[in-house]
């Protein structure tokens, strides 16, 4: 007679299921995986290429914030990511004895759930509110036009100041520190704080130099003012970023950042060799009433044209 193992009885209790994964703390370290690795490779070795550059100080600042913030939102991207990833793998509808989903109402009735997602994102838009305010005065505006008078302004004991001059269809520039010659060159000198004054005499145009990242309107009779601080020599280019008229998108030229001594070389002979067309001018003012011809450019003088008195407003008209 041989001994047999016995045969469970059909009321006898299975052995205990297997645990359910604990699919948060799954998804968990697969994103903190993901963020130790993705947002150092992002910034060192993107971050760096990310426009508008590096050269004047506001590209500079612009650019480390954009990166600063894309650092940020790379991990909320990868936790959505994440967890749409893992619910199409884990929860899918074909896949047989899927488990149940993990959140829904127990997550909505979850204090410890409810508490963390509130503090996680309220300081993460609070961080972000302190942040952008303190770039923004920390650099003089980050590169927009302030107005006629700017809020925060540079400390250098040395700021260029440069007019820029929208018109249908071109942008013009005059250096009231040589003798308010006029020019369609952008030269700028290395390592200097500039003051664009960016006006109009027509239409609203917008002066946009993308590489020195300054943005300013320009608006017929304001001051429109923004500052940088020239880093690195090279070109760059401008264009007008406010739909102004037919011919706007031909309306853009470009600019130079040359060491100290060219700029300074270039403006004096610029200043002698323009001086005929210069007294030509209207004075230098800070604004000019648009001439009454709309685009037509032509000048008027003082006791024919009602709609430029030069004495109060400094229209741009031929000196009589």
């Amino acid at each position: 007679m041989t001994d047999t193992a016995p045969t469970p009885s059909a009321h006898q209790p299975a052995g205990p299921p297997s645990a359910e994964p604990r699919h948060f703390w799954r998804m968990f370290a697969i994103w903190i995986v993901l963020s130790a690795i993705l947002d150092p490779l992002f910034y060192f070795l993107v971050g760096p290429h990310v426009p508008p550059g590096t050269m004047t100080s506001s590209a500079a600042e612009n650019q480390l914030d954009f990166n600063i913030l894309f650092v940020i939102a790379l991990p909320v991207i990868l936790a959505v990511w994440v967890y749409l990833g893992y619910s199409i793998i884990m929860w899918r509808a074909s896949r047989k004895d899927a488990p149940e989903p993990v959140g829904g109402e127990a997550a909505r009735t979850n204090l410890r759930v409810q508490t963390a997602w509130i503090t996680v994102t309220s300081v993460i838009v609070l961080f972000l509110a302190g942040f952008g305010t303190y770039e923004l005065i920390q650099n003089y505006g980050a590169g927009g036009g302030q107005g006629p008078n700017p809020i925060w302004k540079p400390t250098a004991s040395h700021i260029l100041p440069v007019q820029v001059i929208g018109q249908q269809w071109k942008f013009t520039y005059r250096y009231p520190t040589y003798g308010g010659f006029e020019t369609q060159q952008l030269i700028l000198p290395a390592d200097t704080t500039i003051a664009f004054h960016v006006t109009s005499l027509d239409v609203i145009h917008s002066f946009w130099a993308y590489q020195l990242s300054i943005k300013a309107d320009a608006n017929p009779q304001v001051d429109n003012v923004a500052y940088t601080t020239t880093r690195q020599l090279g070109r760059f280019t401008v264009r007008c970023s406010e739909l102004c008229g037919l011919w706007h998108g031909a309306m853009y030229n470009f600019g130079q950042v040359v060491p100290k001594a060219q700029f300074d070389s270039w403006a004096r002979q610029t200043e002698l060799t323009t001086a005929a067309n210069t007294r030509l001018l209207p004075p230098f003012a800070w604004t000019y009433v648009p001439d009454a011809n709309g685009a037509g450019g032509g000048y008027y003088n003082n006791t024919v044209d009602p709609y430029s008195p030069s004495e109060v407003y400094g229209a741009r008209q031929p000196a009589s």
